[in-house]
């Protein structure tokens, strides 16, 4: 399990990261299309650690929402 931000990014697409994976990022024309890219990347990032022999970071995303 992993989370992921996604928003609304300045070209009309969504924007998903995965802030525990550094550069861990995708993106799709809808939200939909955003989650199911991002989740790819994150097998594939994984993955790719563990070829390598890379030890995966754990998730320790600790996500606030802050009322300003």
């Amino acid at each position: 399990m992993r989370q992921a931000i996604i928003y609304p990014g300045e070209d009309g697409f969504w924007v998903a990261e995965c802030p525990s994976l550094a550069g861990c990022i995708s993106q799709g024309e809808t939200r939909e299309a955003a989650i199911s890219n991002i989740r790819e990347a994150i097998e594939g990032y994984i993955l790719a650690l563990q070829d390598d022999g890379i030890e995966v970071p754990e998730d320790r995303l600790e996500a606030l929402l802050v009322a300003v």
